[in-house]
């Protein structure tokens, strides 16, 4: 009797497609040496800041140096710091090839900023109101689908993203928490753990914190970890999160 194993096959598993978030290391040199030196500079006060997350290696700053990238010694440099080189991207063809002989792929360019950071337009209602018989029209905006509220506290390793839209989070998010978001990130309560807003570029999103104690704090990609500490005008008290060109303001509120 013959068995039909084509059935079986086909529900073992499913194909879909998947988006991670991934720390972009951007190269503005390709000596491989000072890379080496500098990143664990960058990292000497906090040694435990990574935990295997997995890196990107930006080409873009580096795209026309005559010196080639020795990516050998970059992933073994950025291994050895607790992370994982995955990809890199924005290489010339010569450095994209040096980087897939090396194990990594290939990623999509970076879509531009100003682009990226246009946001979509809200959805609006019409309301009608009667004054001595004329009717007025008034736009009341309507809140979009895409945000996201976390009422729990979000303990170390845990990760919320808030995929297309804004994060709110109305509980503490403890050191070694992850909360990301493609828009705005507001936080009601202290913020200890790592906030990524503008995740695919917006650089107009911002993060709100009423207790902001970061690990880290970042804006597309324009990032400040705890090795630069706060102002005590904004260490622990309301705070927020902006970017400025390629500079990161933290303002109290």
């Amino acid at each position: 009797m013959a068995v039909d194993t084509a059935g079986a096959a086909r529900t073992s598993f499913d194909l879909k497609s998947a988006q991670l978030p991934v720390v972009a290391v951007a190269l503005r040199t390709t000596d491989a040496a000072v890379l080496a030196a500098d990143l664990a500079a960058r990292l000497a006060d906090d040694p435990g800041f990574f935990d295997n997350d997995p890196v990107l290696i930006d080409l873009a700053g580096v795209r026309d140096a005559a010196e080639p990238v020795d990516f050998a010694a970059l992933t073994a440099s950025l291994r050895a710091l607790h992370t994982r080189p995955v990809a890199a991207r924005g290489g010339s063809p010569e450095q994209m090839q040096a980087a897939l002989a090396a194990g990594l792929v290939a990623a999509p360019e970076a879509a531009p900023a100003r682009a990226a950071a246009a946001p979509a337009a809200p959805a609006r209602e019409v309301v009608r109101e009667v004054v001595r018989e004329v009717e007025v029209p008034v736009e009341v905006p309507v809140a979009g689908p895409a945000t996201v509220v976390v009422d729990k506290p979000l303990r170390s390793g845990q990760q919320v993203y808030a995929r297309g839209g804004d994060l709110v989070v109305m509980a503490v998010v403890s050191f070694g928490a992850e909360v990301i978001a493609d828009g705005n990130i507001h936080i009601y309560a202290p913020m200890r753990g790592r906030a990524i807003a503008g995740a695919r570029g917006n650089t107009e999103a911002r993060i709100f914190s009423t207790c902001l104690e970061p690990q880290l704090v970042s804006i597309a990609g324009i990032y400040r970890t705890t090795e630069t500490e706060l102002p005590e005008n904004v260490r622990g008290k309301p705070a927020q999160v902006r970017l400025e060109g390629e500079k990161l303001l933290i303002e109290p509120l």
